[in-house]
């Protein structure tokens, strides 16, 4: 069975932490897009909110945010992320995962843009 990771992080303290989400929960993210909120509810938080920024496949490809869908494609790079040039105006032809979350997707990047008051929820420890 594959085991789905979200890498949450805080801009506020600048921290990041990295948890298992159940496959149960990862099925009612399918169709959400890079920059999309997320309620964290959905994911086990209640009372947060994130943004999806980022993720990865099965096989280690990334997410890009300008291939629309859930495809897989070879496309022409000359930015991150997917390649990195080590001289200027170098572009490289690499293959990256679509803006979508599937099934293929194994690991979120997450940002917290809410989170809950403190006498209120649980607070993730950073």
């Amino acid at each position: 069975m594959v085991e789905y990771k979200a890498v949450i992080s805080d801009p506020e303290t600048g921290k990041t932490r990295q948890i298992g989400i159940e496959s149960e929960k990862i099925d009612r993210l399918f169709g959400i897009r890079i920059s999309e909120e997320i309620d964290g509810a959905t994911i086990g938080f209640p009372g947060y909110k994130f943004v999806l920024t980022g993720g990865s496949d099965k096989d280690g490809f990334p997410m890009r945010p300008d291939v629309h869908g859930a495809v897989r494609k070879r496309i022409l790079l000359s930015s991150a992320p997917g390649f990195h040039p080590k001289r200027s105006g170098q572009r490289k032809r690499r293959t990256v995962r679509g803006n979508m979350i599937s099934d293929e997707i194994v690991q979120l990047n997450l940002k917290v843009t809410e989170k809950p008051e403190k006498e209120d929820m649980q607070i993730i420890e950073f």
